[in-house]
């Protein structure tokens, strides 16, 4: 009895140990609990980092999805888009070459990335639930919003490629949720 309560106390050591362990360096970020509360205007579009809330780290692809998003609000928000062309589908590359692209960011700057939930399908694609702030000149806002800062939900269509996961395109990132920020 003795040694079995020894085991289950080192085995309930290590689980606590990897539980509550800080993060090594370069790892993903701690998950989120999105609250509602506002980033004052000044400080929009928040932070540059994305992050997962807690259903979302769990998943097992969250690492590589997580890496994946980085790169497209980077790009975007580097206004880098060979770094884009890295990371996307040649289809979603056809619906966005580098001029339209270039026009539609001019002026979009990325924050406050919170991926909500993966979902895997079976023929090698996947979606990604996730909300973000933009902050642009009201000109290059949504005609239907045109103002300076925008709140979305969206849908991330993904399609795993012979290099790997990219962002692809489809209807369901055809028509995202978005209101102005308040």
């Amino acid at each position: 009895m003795l040694l079995i309560t020894v085991i289950a106390t080192a085995v309930g050591a290590l689980y606590a140990r990897t539980w509550y362990a800080d993060p090594a360096p370069g790892s993903t970020p701690d998950a989120v609990i999105p609250s509602q509360t506002s980033i004052a205007p000044s400080e929009q579009p928040g932070p540059k980092e994305v992050r997962g809330t807690p259903d979302a780290t769990l998943h097992p692809l969250y690492g590589t999805v997580r890496e994946l998003l980085q790169r497209n609000f980077d790009a975007i928000n580097n206004r880098d888009y060979a770094a884009w062309q890295r990371i996307v589908t040649p289809e979603r590359m056809e619906r966005q070459p580098e001029e339209r692209w270039r026009a539609d960011y001019r002026s979009t700057q990325d924050g406050s990335v919170v991926i909500y939930r993966i979902e895997v399908a079976e023929d090698d694609t996947a979606l990604v639930l996730l909300t973000f702030v933009s902050v642009q000149d009201p000109s290059d806002a949504p005609k239907e919003l045109p103002v300076d800062c925008i709140r979305w939900s969206v849908v991330f269509p993904l399609s795993l490629q012979g290099d790997g996961w990219k962002l692809d395109s489809s209807p369901a990132s055809a028509s995202p949720q978005h209101e102005r920020c308040t």
